[in-house]
């Protein structure tokens, strides 16, 4: 989308250019793939291509890379999961799965996307997640203290609609109903959510919370991984030895025990597993993705051969 180009591209070129960088060092091209095709990725002159955005168009780049045998690093979409254990402390839980569920709206890559609650913590989860949802302030984000501010395009605004009226053909309870205020989306909370749902296996990129019911540890690290992605996930537990064991289980590329999904730093391995991509961002680990490593060796005397 233009939005994203603006944002992410044509407004960070400008920046460079004020501080000085050397023109034609960065180069930013806003363009469309029916214009552009798909040239660059042919072009023998690039020996990798780096890619961030969804996982049909990280798909395709991988498929071309392949053929010329280019190097990849994706970072595509995720479906991160926030499990609640049977011994998690669920003031804490709610607070963190508030955050990582409603910040930027959920318009976010590693956004909480499914959280997942052992049953006899559900109820208790619920009452106090609605509680707090319900009063986040939302509207005009250049008030501080607001929390939900619009969502980035009326086309998505029309995709989150869709997903909630589609999820409740589907059985899903609504336990928080939230409203449409120009392009603002006001937080819904969704339980009784099918973990096999289009709601629960899509990537919504909205405020929009599905709450699922797991009847035991075992069957919640079953249910966080039933997706094809694998990029972020959390697991709320009293046992922090055990959470790590779990985190463990969890195909994902990074799990954050007694946290939220959205967390990031410069010197972490930052990628995802499955759908969600191939390589890993951070120092030192994206100085191996955009490298390539040589052997050089230099013999000091005459070397004697067999033969």
């Amino acid at each position: 989308d233009i939005q994203v180009g603006l944002s992410g591209g044509a407004i960070i070129a400008k920046a460079f250019e004020v501080a000085g960088l050397p023109a034609g060092v960065l180069n930013v091209i806003q363009t469309d793939v029916e214009e552009i095709g798909d040239d660059m990725l042919n072009n023998p002159n690039y020996q990798l291509v780096s890619f961030t955005g969804s996982t049909a168009v990280g798909r395709h780049i991988g498929e071309i890379a392949g053929r010329n045998l280019k190097r990849v690093a994706l970072e595509l979409g995720g479906n991160s999961p926030f499990i609640v254990l049977s011994d998690a402390d669920v003031d804490r839980a709610v607070d963190a799965a508030i955050f990582g569920k409603f910040i930027h709206q959920g318009q976010i890559c590693m956004i909480i996307n499914r959280i997942i609650v052992h049953e006899d913590k559900h109820d208790e989860f619920v009452q106090k997640f609605v509680e707090k949802a319900k009063v986040l302030p939302y509207g005009d984000t250049s008030d501080p203290k607001t929390v939900i501010g619009p969502l980035v395009n009326a086309k998505q605004m029309e995709k989150a609609l869709n997903y909630i009226e589609q999820a409740k053909c589907e059985g899903a309870t609504v336990a928080l109903e939230g409203e449409r205020i120009g392009n603002v989306l006001t937080p819904f909370v969704l339980t009784n959510v099918d973990n096999k749902s289009e709601i629960a296996q899509s990537e919504l990129f909205a405020p929009i919370a599905t709450i699922i019911k797991a009847k035991s540890d075992e069957e919640a690290i079953e249910l966080a991984n039933d997706t094809p992605h694998g990029l972020s996930s959390a697991i709320f537990t009293s046992d922090l030895e055990r959470g790590e064991e779990l985190a463990l289980q969890i195909d994902s590329g990074m799990t954050h025990i007694n946290d939220q999904t959205v967390n990031d730093a410069p010197h972490i391995p930052f990628g995802g597993n499955k759908a969600s991509g191939l390589g890993r961002f951070g120092n030192p680990w994206v100085v191996e993705e955009f490298t390539t490593t040589k052997w050089v060796s230099v013999q000091t005397k005459y070397r004697q051969f067999a033969f």
